[in-house]
Protein backbone atom coordinates (compact mmCIF):
# COMPACT_ATOMS: atom_id res chain seq x y z
CA UNK A 1 0.00 0.00 0.00
CA UNK A 2 1.22 3.52 -0.38
CA UNK A 3 0.07 6.42 1.57
CA UNK A 4 -0.35 9.54 -0.13
CA UNK A 5 -1.54 13.01 1.99
CA UNK A 6 -3.74 15.57 0.79
CA UNK A 7 -1.06 17.13 -1.13
CA UNK A 8 0.43 13.77 -3.18
CA UNK A 9 3.46 13.30 -1.57
CA UNK A 10 3.70 9.77 -0.67
CA UNK A 11 4.56 8.67 3.19
CA UNK A 12 7.36 6.33 3.51
CA UNK A 13 9.32 7.85 6.56
CA UNK A 14 9.12 7.30 10.01
CA UNK A 15 11.20 8.96 12.53
CA UNK A 16 10.53 7.39 15.97
CA UNK A 17 11.92 9.13 18.86
CA UNK A 18 12.24 6.27 21.80
CA UNK A 19 13.08 8.31 24.36
CA UNK A 20 13.54 12.54 24.91
CA UNK A 21 16.66 12.05 27.69
CA UNK A 22 20.04 12.13 26.58
CA UNK A 23 23.68 12.07 28.14
CA UNK A 24 24.69 15.13 26.61
CA UNK A 25 23.14 18.92 26.36
CA UNK A 26 23.73 20.43 23.45
CA UNK A 27 23.29 24.13 23.43
CA UNK A 28 20.82 24.23 20.80
CA UNK A 29 18.88 20.98 21.59
CA UNK A 30 18.33 21.10 25.14
CA UNK A 31 18.14 23.44 27.63
CA UNK A 32 21.26 24.09 30.18
CA UNK A 33 18.53 22.66 33.17
CA UNK A 34 18.13 19.29 30.99
CA UNK A 35 14.65 18.15 31.01
CA UNK A 36 12.22 16.83 33.37
CA UNK A 37 11.28 13.50 33.38
CA UNK A 38 8.65 12.32 32.65
CA UNK A 39 6.61 9.12 34.16
CA UNK A 40 7.26 5.80 32.73
CA UNK A 41 3.41 5.52 31.81
CA UNK A 42 3.58 8.75 30.04
CA UNK A 43 6.39 7.00 27.45
CA UNK A 44 5.78 4.75 24.45
CA UNK A 45 6.69 1.24 25.60
CA UNK A 46 9.08 -0.54 23.36
CA UNK A 47 5.75 -3.05 22.42
CA UNK A 48 3.68 -0.05 21.38
CA UNK A 49 6.56 1.57 19.14
CA UNK A 50 6.75 -1.78 17.21
CA UNK A 51 2.86 -1.66 16.83
CA UNK A 52 3.56 1.98 15.76
CA UNK A 53 6.18 1.00 13.15
CA UNK A 54 4.02 -2.11 12.01
CA UNK A 55 0.63 0.16 11.73
CA UNK A 56 2.74 2.72 9.35
CA UNK A 57 4.49 -0.09 7.74
CA UNK A 58 0.96 -1.35 6.42
CA UNK A 59 0.45 2.56 5.31
CA UNK A 60 3.42 2.27 2.92
CA UNK A 61 6.18 3.33 5.40
CA UNK A 62 9.33 1.65 4.60
CA UNK A 63 12.21 3.50 6.27
CA UNK A 64 12.18 3.88 9.80
CA UNK A 65 14.87 5.98 11.57
CA UNK A 66 14.97 6.11 15.81
CA UNK A 67 16.50 9.01 17.32
CA UNK A 68 16.16 10.78 20.64
CA UNK A 69 17.52 12.37 22.62
CA UNK A 70 19.85 9.71 22.75
CA UNK A 71 18.52 6.25 21.57
CA UNK A 72 21.21 4.56 22.82
CA UNK A 73 20.21 5.47 26.46
CA UNK A 74 16.85 3.97 26.23
CA UNK A 75 16.50 0.42 27.57
CA UNK A 76 15.36 -2.06 25.35
CA UNK A 77 16.44 -0.37 22.04
CA UNK A 78 18.00 -3.49 20.55
CA UNK A 79 14.64 -5.44 21.33
CA UNK A 80 12.99 -2.87 18.98
CA UNK A 81 15.56 -3.23 16.33
CA UNK A 82 14.96 -6.63 16.45
CA UNK A 83 10.85 -6.80 16.32
CA UNK A 84 11.12 -3.73 13.16
CA UNK A 85 13.55 -6.02 11.34
CA UNK A 86 10.85 -9.09 12.20
CA UNK A 87 7.92 -6.98 10.86
CA UNK A 88 9.66 -7.26 7.52
CA UNK A 89 13.22 -7.44 6.69
CA UNK A 90 13.04 -4.58 3.99
CA UNK A 91 12.03 -1.96 6.56
CA UNK A 92 15.21 -0.04 6.15
CA UNK A 93 16.30 0.88 9.56
CA UNK A 94 18.68 3.84 10.92
CA UNK A 95 19.68 4.90 14.26
CA UNK A 96 20.66 8.59 15.18
CA UNK A 97 23.11 8.66 18.08
CA UNK A 98 25.93 11.25 19.49
CA UNK A 99 28.17 8.54 18.93
CA UNK A 100 29.13 8.25 22.66
CA UNK A 101 27.99 5.11 23.54
CA UNK A 102 28.17 3.62 20.49
CA UNK A 103 31.96 1.59 21.09
CA UNK A 104 30.05 -0.88 22.94
CA UNK A 105 26.98 -1.30 21.36
CA UNK A 106 28.14 -1.44 18.01
CA UNK A 107 28.58 -4.84 16.98
CA UNK A 108 24.80 -5.41 18.73
CA UNK A 109 23.09 -3.26 16.67
CA UNK A 110 24.70 -4.93 13.82
CA UNK A 111 23.73 -8.32 14.62
CA UNK A 112 20.23 -6.45 15.09
CA UNK A 113 20.23 -5.86 11.52
CA UNK A 114 20.03 -1.94 11.65
CA UNK A 115 21.27 -0.80 8.52
CA UNK A 116 22.32 2.75 8.91
CA UNK A 117 23.65 5.01 11.38
CA UNK A 118 24.01 9.18 11.02
CA UNK A 119 26.11 10.22 13.92
CA UNK A 120 25.86 13.78 15.20
CA UNK A 121 28.62 15.51 15.42
CA UNK A 122 29.23 19.22 15.24
CA UNK A 123 33.07 19.65 16.36
CA UNK A 124 36.36 17.66 15.78
CA UNK A 125 38.39 20.13 17.99
CA UNK A 126 37.71 18.58 21.81
CA UNK A 127 37.24 22.34 23.01
CA UNK A 128 34.34 23.51 20.96
CA UNK A 129 32.98 20.11 21.03
CA UNK A 130 32.99 20.46 24.65
CA UNK A 131 31.51 23.64 24.41
CA UNK A 132 28.35 22.73 22.25
CA UNK A 133 27.86 19.37 24.43
CA UNK A 134 28.35 21.27 27.19
CA UNK A 135 30.99 18.69 29.09
CA UNK A 136 31.10 15.99 26.30
CA UNK A 137 34.49 14.03 25.32
CA UNK A 138 34.97 14.24 21.27
CA UNK A 139 37.05 10.75 21.40
CA UNK A 140 33.90 8.92 23.12
CA UNK A 141 32.27 9.75 19.43
CA UNK A 142 35.89 8.64 17.52
CA UNK A 143 35.90 5.29 19.47
CA UNK A 144 32.25 4.95 18.27
CA UNK A 145 32.75 5.68 14.77
CA UNK A 146 35.52 3.27 14.73
CA UNK A 147 33.59 0.50 16.36
CA UNK A 148 30.54 1.20 13.89
CA UNK A 149 33.13 0.71 11.19
CA UNK A 150 35.08 -2.36 12.65
CA UNK A 151 31.54 -3.64 13.14
CA UNK A 152 30.49 -3.62 9.20
CA UNK A 153 28.21 -0.50 8.88
CA UNK A 154 29.80 1.30 5.94
CA UNK A 155 27.47 4.34 5.14
CA UNK A 156 28.25 6.40 7.81
CA UNK A 157 26.56 9.61 7.91
CA UNK A 158 28.19 12.51 9.97
CA UNK A 159 25.60 15.19 11.19
CA UNK A 160 27.07 18.78 11.55
CA UNK A 161 25.28 21.62 12.48
CA UNK A 162 26.24 24.63 11.42
CA UNK A 163 26.84 27.44 14.44
CA UNK A 164 27.84 30.90 13.34
CA UNK A 165 30.67 31.91 16.02
CA UNK A 166 30.85 28.20 17.49
CA UNK A 167 32.03 25.69 14.63
CA UNK A 168 31.99 27.89 11.79
CA UNK A 169 36.11 27.89 11.71
CA UNK A 170 35.77 24.25 11.43
CA UNK A 171 34.31 23.62 8.15
CA UNK A 172 37.35 22.12 6.03
CA UNK A 173 38.83 20.17 9.01
CA UNK A 174 34.84 18.94 8.70
CA UNK A 175 35.37 18.10 5.06
CA UNK A 176 38.97 16.67 5.33
CA UNK A 177 37.51 13.96 6.93
CA UNK A 178 36.25 12.44 4.01
CA UNK A 179 39.39 12.41 1.93
CA UNK A 180 40.94 8.94 4.12
CA UNK A 181 37.48 7.86 5.74
CA UNK A 182 34.25 6.28 4.16
CA UNK A 183 32.03 8.70 5.70
CA UNK A 184 29.63 10.90 4.17
CA UNK A 185 29.43 14.57 6.07
CA UNK A 186 26.79 16.11 5.88
CA UNK A 187 26.46 20.17 7.05
CA UNK A 188 22.84 21.24 8.46
CA UNK A 189 21.52 24.85 9.14
CA UNK A 190 20.13 25.53 12.53
CA UNK A 191 16.23 25.98 12.61
CA UNK A 192 14.40 28.29 15.33
CA UNK A 193 12.99 25.69 17.27
CA UNK A 194 13.30 24.95 20.81
CA UNK A 195 15.85 27.09 22.53
CA UNK A 196 17.33 28.06 19.45
CA UNK A 197 14.16 30.13 18.77
CA UNK A 198 15.74 32.63 21.17
CA UNK A 199 18.93 32.93 19.66
CA UNK A 200 19.76 35.96 17.73
CA UNK A 201 20.05 35.63 14.06
CA UNK A 202 23.59 35.89 14.11
CA UNK A 203 24.05 33.03 15.18
CA UNK A 204 22.20 31.02 12.08
CA UNK A 205 24.11 30.48 8.91
CA UNK A 206 23.16 29.08 6.00
CA UNK A 207 25.03 25.99 3.93
CA UNK A 208 27.02 28.88 1.40
CA UNK A 209 29.94 28.82 4.19
CA UNK A 210 30.73 25.05 3.35
CA UNK A 211 30.08 25.63 -0.15
CA UNK A 212 33.25 27.82 -0.57
CA UNK A 213 34.73 24.97 0.35
CA UNK A 214 33.26 22.80 -2.45
CA UNK A 215 34.41 24.43 -5.61
CA UNK A 216 37.01 21.83 -6.76
CA UNK A 217 34.03 19.00 -6.04
CA UNK A 218 31.73 17.37 -8.02
CA UNK A 219 27.82 17.80 -7.09
CA UNK A 220 27.01 13.67 -7.38
CA UNK A 221 24.09 13.73 -6.63
CA UNK A 222 20.28 14.76 -4.79
CA UNK A 223 20.44 12.55 -1.75
CA UNK A 224 16.77 12.92 0.10
CA UNK A 225 17.12 16.34 1.25
CA UNK A 226 20.72 16.65 0.63
CA UNK A 227 22.88 18.30 -2.20
CA UNK A 228 25.73 15.46 -2.40
CA UNK A 229 29.28 16.23 -3.47
CA UNK A 230 32.83 14.37 -3.56
CA UNK A 231 36.30 15.37 -4.18
CA UNK A 232 37.99 13.10 -6.98
CA UNK A 233 39.93 10.73 -5.30
CA UNK A 234 38.23 11.20 -1.54
CA UNK A 235 36.48 8.22 0.10
CA UNK A 236 33.73 9.87 1.26
CA UNK A 237 30.96 12.67 0.22
CA UNK A 238 29.65 15.95 1.48
CA UNK A 239 26.21 16.39 1.77
CA UNK A 240 24.67 20.27 2.29
CA UNK A 241 21.10 20.30 3.97
CA UNK A 242 19.33 23.53 3.81
CA UNK A 243 15.78 23.56 5.98
CA UNK A 244 16.19 27.66 6.05
CA UNK A 245 17.69 28.65 3.06
CA UNK A 246 16.09 26.15 0.51
CA UNK A 247 12.70 24.62 1.72
CA UNK A 248 12.70 21.16 1.14
CA UNK A 249 8.39 20.73 2.10
CA UNK A 250 7.15 19.94 -1.37
CA UNK A 251 9.42 16.91 -1.25
CA UNK A 252 8.41 15.65 2.43
CA UNK A 253 7.61 11.70 2.78
CA UNK A 254 8.29 11.66 6.82
CA UNK A 255 6.32 11.64 9.34
CA UNK A 256 7.33 11.67 13.21
CA UNK A 257 6.18 10.20 16.26
CA UNK A 258 7.29 11.66 19.54
CA UNK A 259 8.61 8.98 22.89
CA UNK A 260 5.39 10.06 24.45
CA UNK A 261 3.30 9.09 21.56
CA UNK A 262 2.30 12.22 19.84
CA UNK A 263 2.29 11.98 15.86
CA UNK A 264 3.68 14.88 14.58
CA UNK A 265 2.72 15.79 10.78
CA UNK A 266 5.34 18.79 10.60
CA UNK A 267 8.34 18.73 12.76
CA UNK A 268 7.63 22.75 13.16
CA UNK A 269 3.72 22.79 13.50
CA UNK A 270 2.24 22.37 17.28
CA UNK A 271 -0.20 20.29 15.61
CA UNK A 272 0.00 16.53 17.53
CA UNK A 273 -2.20 13.56 17.56
CA UNK A 274 -1.65 11.14 20.68
CA UNK A 275 -1.65 7.61 19.39
CA UNK A 276 -0.65 6.26 23.04
CA UNK A 277 -3.05 3.46 23.50
CA UNK A 278 -4.60 3.03 20.69
CA UNK A 279 -3.92 -0.72 18.52
CA UNK A 280 -4.94 -2.35 15.41
CA UNK A 281 -7.50 -0.24 13.28
CA UNK A 282 -7.47 3.23 15.50
CA UNK A 283 -4.15 3.06 15.67
CA UNK A 284 -4.00 2.83 12.11
CA UNK A 285 -6.90 4.74 10.97
CA UNK A 286 -5.01 7.70 13.74
CA UNK A 287 -1.73 7.36 12.12
CA UNK A 288 -4.07 7.99 8.39
CA UNK A 289 -5.63 11.53 9.89
CA UNK A 290 -2.10 12.67 10.56
CA UNK A 291 -0.93 12.27 7.35
CA UNK A 292 -3.75 13.51 6.02
CA UNK A 293 -3.23 16.66 8.43
CA UNK A 294 0.28 17.36 6.91
CA UNK A 295 0.60 21.06 5.72
CA UNK A 296 1.67 21.86 2.23
CA UNK A 297 4.68 23.73 4.05
CA UNK A 298 6.25 25.43 6.83
CA UNK A 299 5.63 28.46 7.94
CA UNK A 300 8.48 29.86 9.56
CA UNK A 301 11.53 32.10 9.36
CA UNK A 302 14.28 33.43 12.01
CA UNK A 303 10.70 34.20 13.81
CA UNK A 304 10.57 30.33 14.66
CA UNK A 305 8.89 27.12 14.47
CA UNK A 306 5.70 26.93 15.66
CA UNK A 307 5.94 24.02 18.08
CA UNK A 308 6.62 24.39 21.86
CA UNK A 309 8.99 21.47 22.06
CA UNK A 310 12.87 21.37 22.06
CA UNK A 311 14.38 19.07 19.64
CA UNK A 312 15.41 16.66 22.15
CA UNK A 313 11.36 15.91 23.08
CA UNK A 314 10.94 15.68 19.03
CA UNK A 315 13.33 13.45 17.53
CA UNK A 316 16.38 14.92 15.91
Amino acid sequence: MTMKDSYGRKIQYLRLSVTDLCNYRCIYCMPESGVIKKRHGDMLSIEEMTGIVRAAHRLGVNKVRLTGGEPLVRRGIVSLCRNIKAIDNAIELGITTNGSLLAPMAGILKEARVDRLNISLDSLNPDTFSKITRGGDVRDVADGIKAAQNAGFDNIKINCVLLNGINDKELFEMISLTREHPVHVRFIELMPLGVAKEWDSSRFMTTASAEKYLQNAELLRIDGVARVYGFPGYKGTIGLICPMSHSFCPSCNKIRVTADGKLKPCLHSDQEIDLKGLSGEKLEQAIRDGIMQKPESHRFGLAGSATGRNMNEIGG
